[in-house]
């Protein structure tokens, strides 16, 4: 079904992934709606990360396909699926260490430049334009996710909850129509997780959809709109978080006992 006619942001069907004999994704399929916020959840080792691997280029599936705005995206190398607007974050935070928090937006946001080398190196009028465009832009997401008193602090030198803000930051930088979160709050205290929440509620005013891949649960009842429960490589279900909080699937697969307190 194309763009236009569909809901789907992204559509996920019957991606399987298979490492030799080891089956890491047996038969997956699910889809994230415009402007929704989607959580995939699970035990280790269910198939979580690899299924973000998928959806975002860095790993082939088996079999099945992974369909983006209504264009089949599997087969597309990781660049030009972030060209497209999917862009993702990683479990690992991967901030530059060694630049401003300022410039760590910059690098983000040069990636939409528009004008070619030649432009750059004779420094032409059209060029400063746009890079005070750009500036303004880096300011405007520093303000937005709350790091606009650390621009000038090195990214390396941040608490570890503020590296995480500006990881997201600077997939913002990017544009995404699509974001994918790989456990954003993992290692986060719970001020932190709460300063995290009030960032994502501010995403969905922006339409910005979102897939969450996270441990967290009073996060994933408190964010999403839909919850994909993986088990084992497979889907075991799907629903409301009222409903996935009180599936006893789910719960003997992965919340266990006192489930019916999270998020409360």
């Amino acid at each position: 079904m194309s763009d236009s006619t569909s809901a789907n942001a992204l559509s996920v069907d019957h991606v399987a992934v298979h490492f030799g004999g080891l089956v890491a994704i047996a038969d997956m399929t699910f889809s994230v709606d415009r402007g929704e916020v989607v959580s995939l959840i699970g035990p280790n080792g269910a198939g979580k990360t690899t299924a973000f691997n998928v959806v975002t280029g860095f790993l082939q599936p088996t079999k099945g396909t992974v369909t983006y705005q209504g264009r089949q995206v599997n087969g597309l190398k990781p660049h030009q699926i972030a060209d497209l607007g999917l862009v993702r974050t990683f479990q690992k935070t991967s901030v530059f260490d060694t630049n401003t928090v300022f410039d760590n937006i910059l690098i983000g946001l040069h990636r939409r430049g528009q004008r070619s080398a030649w432009e750059v190196l004779l420094s032409l009028p059209r060029v400063r334009r746009e890079e005070e465009e750009l500036r303004a832009k880096a300011w405007d997401i520093l303000e937005f996710v709350g790091l606009d008193r650390q621009a000038n602090s090195l990214g390396g030198a941040l608490a570890y909850g503020e590296q995480r803000l500006l990881e997201v930051a600077v997939a913002l930088a990017a544009e995404p129509s699509l974001l994918l979160l790989d456990e954003p709050v993992s290692g986060m205290n719970p001020s932190e997780t709460s300063s995290f929440m009030d960032l994502l509620a501010k995403m969905r005013e922006r339409h910005i959809t979102m897939l969450l891949v996270e441990h967290d649960m009073r996060m994933v009842m408190g964010v999403s709109d839909r919850i994909v429960v993986l088990n084992d490589g497979h889907i075991i279900a799907e629903g409301s978080p009222e409903s996935i909080q009180n599936n006893p699937e789910v719960i003997k697969a992965y919340l266990g006992e006192g489930a019916e307190h999270v998020g409360n």
